[in-house]
């Protein structure tokens, strides 16, 4: 058998000035993106407020708990990482009273620490550049693959309409 070999082509940009434009344009000007990513989380925490939450409404809430977590280790809002803490914590705590109740239901505080995250989160999604955002979603892969990684249980909900 025939030896393989360690070629691989990269990627080529066919316009490469477009490309460096493109990351350093703040994602506030892109709209429509920024629109669509604050409207898809509020309708997850709007559902999860009214106990009609479903696994992916969930799956939404922790994608952006890990990119304000990611964001926050890389300096854009270093302060705050207690309040990302806090919002992961509740995310936690939230899908394990779910594997009980069948139902992702939050207490008081939790509802409160996630919206603290969600308006640090809208907030980091003000002042970022496309670039910034594309490392963060970078740094939060890489941390989904280290050993010391909280695993959400699986958790089959059904949700009421």
């Amino acid at each position: 058998m025939r030896k393989r070999s360690k070629y691989r082509p990269k990627h080529v940009l066919q316009n490469p000035l477009e490309y460096v434009r493109e990351n350093m344009a703040p994602i506030a000007q892109h709209g429509s993106y920024l629109v669509t990513l604050k409207i898809r989380n509020s309708d997850a925490m709007v559902k999860l407020l009214r106990g009609q939450a479903s696994v992916p409404d969930m799956n939404t809430l922790v994608a952006m708990s890990n990119i304000t977590e990611a964001l926050c280790f890389m300096n854009f809002g270093k302060e705050h990482v207690d309040i990302a803490e806090r919002g992961r914590h509740a995310i936690i705590a939230i899908v394990e009273r779910a594997k009980t109740t069948n139902r992702f239901t939050p207490t008081g505080l939790e509802v409160q620490a996630l919206n603290e995250l969600m308006e640090l989160h809208d907030a980091q999604m003000d002042v970022l550049t496309v670039k910034d955002v594309d490392a963060a979603i970078h740094y939060a892969r890489r941390a989904q693959n280290r050993p010391n990684v909280v695993r959400l249980p699986v958790v089959n909900v059904t949700p009421v309409t």
